[in-house]
């Protein structure tokens, strides 16, 4: 009996799991959307001591010299300021650095968003372009050994971004948290000596941001350690109480907080302007009014263009110049189709303006002999979890079925058997 027939078919849910730096998205393949949005981050806390009047000799003895400590994970959890609570990411250049932390935050996916046990199902993972063997290997390794997966499979995201705006041959764009990267996908497959990444991203745009806010004297406390506030007149000084806590927050997860404040302020203030930053032209747009967690409000006019041109304003780093260099890099044959469907995705995508300025910006760089076509999907969902969307449909496919790379594969040829099925 082909390995296909077991997970084909309905009654068996495929998970698709797609880690980012900023968050991990999980959720069922056939679904239009993630279950949920994990952020990418744990809270690490020192467990409070017990006061049991007699420990239980045999047990406690074991462990009691090892600090033991409590993790925090998703966004109820992680906003509640904690004393001596530190903020981990587990994440690192596009791949999972921390296995230890991961495995917390897969331990959370399976007992409160799938509540369903790991064993009933099969797991398919999206990775960057650039992941490493030895990683590819130990996620096989920690799937098939902790979780018991009946089935996994491993597929570079932009492969999946593509896919889920109905393309195998794409050059997919992708600015997420931390990186913008060119990559083009032939065929279903990663053309890897031709991906381009620059390090102009969402954390770039939150920390010009916050120098921008702070230097204008505006007060960033998050909303969490907000009591109450008053409605004031705009610009006036805010009024507000702070929550009376017993400890100091950990820096860490103060500028954890802080950074979620300002993102907030980022997606709905910036907009990318359709030509190269111009105060003039700026100053004549509409501006964009904003309220901060303490009550304070103003309107936001050319500063929102000028820390959105961020993404752009590079002349090496840029959207559209790593996005020719990447088609450059193609062969001559594939540029044309590559050419032909720019595919958009990752969270900065969302920004109001971007692809039209990207789409601008590309086409000065494409030969006249191309035909540019942009893709970006109109829904949010769509552009923020191309990945996921893609894998979603992927691992519905029936002809996929036969691509799983098995428990009982995993048994007889071990976890190199990933790098053969998965390319």
């Amino acid at each position: 009996m082909s390995g296909g027939m077991l997970y084909g078919g309905d009654e068996i849910g495929a998970l698709v799991f797609d880690p980012g730096h900023h968050s991990l998205r999980v959720g069922y393949a056939q679904e239009d959307t993630p279950k949920a949005e994990i952020p990418a981050i744990v809270g690490v806390a020192p467990e409070e001591p017990k006061l049991e009047p007699e420990a239980k000799p045999d047990e406690s003895n074991v462990s009691s010299n090892a600090p033991s400590h409590k993790y925090y994970i998703d966004t109820t959890y992680l906003y509640t300021p904690r004393p001596n609570m530190e903020i981990h990411s587990y994440m690192k250049d596009g791949m999972i650095e921390d296995w230890d932390l991961f495995e917390k935050i897969m331990d959370y996916s399976y007992s409160k968003v799938i509540q369903s046990e790991s064993q009933y199902h099969p797991v398919l993972f999206s990775e960057s372009p650039w992941n490493q063997r030895h990683r590819r290997e130990k996620l096989t390794e920690i799937m098939f050994e902790k979780y018991k997966v009946p089935a996994f499979f491993l597929v570079k995201n932009a492969a999946l971004a593509a896919f889920a705006n109905g393309r195998a041959t794409a050059l997919v764009i992708d600015s997420g948290a931390t990186h913008t990267t060119a990559v083009p996908v032939l065929d279903g497959y990663v053309i890897t000596n031709a991906v381009v990444k620059s390090p102009l991203g969402g954390e770039l745009l939150v920390h010009r941001a916050r120098e921008m806010l702070e230097n204008m004297g505006i007060d960033l406390t998050p909303t969490s350690l907000i009591a109450s506030k008053e409605v004031i007149r705009e610009k006036d000084k805010p009024k507000f109480t702070m929550k009376k806590l017993q400890f100091q927050p950990t820096n860490s997860w103060m500028t954890y907080m802080i950074k979620r404040t300002v993102q907030d302020f980022q997606q709905t203030v910036l907009q990318v302007s359709e030509n190269p930053y111009d105060e003039r032209a700026a100053s004549n747009i509409p501006a964009v009014h904003y309220e901060f967690p303490t009550g304070y409000h103003q309107d936001f006019g050319p500063e929102r263009f000028k820390l959105a041109e961020g993404l752009f304003d590079h002349a090496m780093l840029g959207a559209g110049y790593i996005a020719a260099t990447s088609a450059g890099m193609c062969d001559v044959d594939i540029r044309p189709a590559l050419y032909s469907s720019v595919v958009l995705t990752g969270g900065n995508s969302l920004l109001q303006g971007f692809s039209d300025r990207l789409s601008r910006d590309l086409s000065s760089r494409t030969p006249g002999s191309m035909r540019l076509k942009m893709i970006a999907a109109n829904g949010t969902v769509e552009r923020r979890f191309g990945a996921w969307v893609g894998g979603s449909i992927l691992a519905s496919i029936g002809t996929f079925q036969q691509m799983w790379v098995s428990m009982q594969e995993y048994q007889e040829v071990g976890k190199a058997q990933i790098d053969r099925k998965c390319p």
